[in-house]
């Protein structure tokens, strides 16, 4: 045995020429990867995926990096540098183009999520109830569109009707200036009359209210287009709104999420409470508009009411603007319920400012009343009304960052 075992290893020794030393013996890859002090790599132990098999377990790293790891960060050269700001100042201009043209869009989500949150603290209430939050936003957003659409009742058939007798009306109206002896004279000296029928004969009128009626309808057709995508947009933000506030604060660090989560339902809770509270004074100035009309005999008073109350949610100036229109359409009527009317909303735009808004308002809001009046010009400036409305829900959120965060920093230093 032990001959037989000398000759195996004479026939796995090569052979060397007599008087020369022997060559050393390449090592097979089983013993060069468990070489004294070599680490154990992962493909020893013969051919073996690296992803693992039916026979061997995947490594722990796999699930958490299935694309493999990032590589090593490149070197800050100064050519790769100035092509990095290159590309930034490019993809920063392509942006703000980008921005400019989706503005309309950007406008639309923007009041959509503020929606959202304004009709949240309802659809929590509802919760509290132990209604599902599905059921909860179906009665919410059922009330929304039961508001859009007595709003749309109340506004196109008086519309209508003044369009229509407008209309009939035009003859007489013809008639009357003809017959105006100062209209005559100005006709027999510039020769008024004429240049009107030819201007009508020629089809420049045609023309023009072809133009003006293919307008308006566009008008109409991008204002219904609108009003559609921003509810849908409503609906979807106020469904996902708990999983959009968890995936936003899932970006925070983990030793500042806490923190991060208690500040940021803060102020999503101001935002809300500002939104729906402004709604619930919009209504109020609603109802109580209406009642006054309805008193007062005056003509389509729930269409002034309805105006009225969407004009009180501009801020600063919306309230006033409602009640010079209302008292404008009822002086129209009567110089006596035109007069009525001035004073009623005098009185009632005292009581709103004074009574009314600071007990709806004084748990939402915690702003000075310049730095309301300062951001709703800006938000006035930079997106109409829209911005106006949005300027301080947002000024309010910038106050708490900045009481809750900048002073106690800066007290520390």
């Amino acid at each position: 045995m032990p001959e037989a075992s000398q000759t195996a290893d004479a026939a796995e020794t090569p052979s060397t020429a007599p008087g020369l030393p022997p060559s050393p013996r390449e090592p097979d890859s089983h013993e060069a990867s468990h070489s004294p002090g070599a680490p154990d790599s992962p493909d020893s132990g013969g051919a073996r995926d690296l992803r693992g098999t039916a026979d061997s377990p995947k490594r722990p790293d796999e699930d958490a990096a299935p694309y493999g790891k990032p590589g090593k960060p490149l070197s800050r050269s100064p050519f790769l540098v100035g092509l990095t700001a290159g590309m930034g100042l490019l993809t920063a201009w392509a942006l703000a183009q980008a921005l400019v043209t989706a503005r309309g869009v950007i406008v639309l989500i923007v009041v959509a999520m503020f929606l959202a949150v304004g009709l949240n603290p309802a659809v929590e209430s509802l919760q509290r109830r132990r209604m599902p939050r599905r059921g909860a936003i179906s009665i919410v957003f059922g009330a929304v569109i039961l508001f859009f659409v007595l709003f749309g009742l109340a506004i196109v058939p008086p519309v209508s009707q003044q369009a229509a007798s407008f209309v009939s009306a035009v003859p007489g109206y013809v008639k009357e200036l003809l017959a105006n002896p100062t209209l005559r004279g100005l006709d027999s000296e510039y020769q008024i009359l004429t240049r009107i029928g030819d201007y009508i004969t020629s089809g420049g009128l045609a023309q023009t209210v072809a133009g003006g009626l293919v307008g308006a309808s566009a008008v109409v057709f991008d204002a219904f287009f609108s009003g559609v995508t921003l509810l849908v947009l409503t609906l979807y933000f106020l469904g996902s709104l708990p999983s959009i506030k968890d995936y936003l604060f899932r970006l925070v660090p983990s030793s500042r999420r806490e923190r991060t989560r208690a500040l940021g339902d803060e102020v999503l809770d101001g935002i809300g409470g500002y939104v729906a509270g402004n709604l619930l004074i919009s209504v109020i100035a609603g109802v109580v508009t209406w009642v006054f009309l309805a008193v007062l005999d005056v003509r389509y008073a729930l269409a002034l009411a309805l105006v009225m109350a969407v004009t009180d949610l501009i801020p600063l100036v919306g309230a006033t603007i409602g009640a010079a229109l209302v008292s404008l359409i009822a002086l129209l009527q009567s110089g006596t319920l035109g007069i009525a009317c001035a004073i009623f909303f005098l009185v009632y735009q005292q009581i709103e400012n004074y009574l009314i808004y600071p007990r709806v308002m004084k748990r939402s809001v915690d702003v000075a009343p310049a730095v309301t009046v300062i951001a709703a010009l800006f938000g006035g400036a930079l997106m109409g009304i829209v911005g106006a409305l949005l300027a301080i829900p947002v000024a309010a959120a910038i106050a708490l960052v900045i009481r809750e965060v900048v002073l106690p920093r800066q007290a520390r230093l």
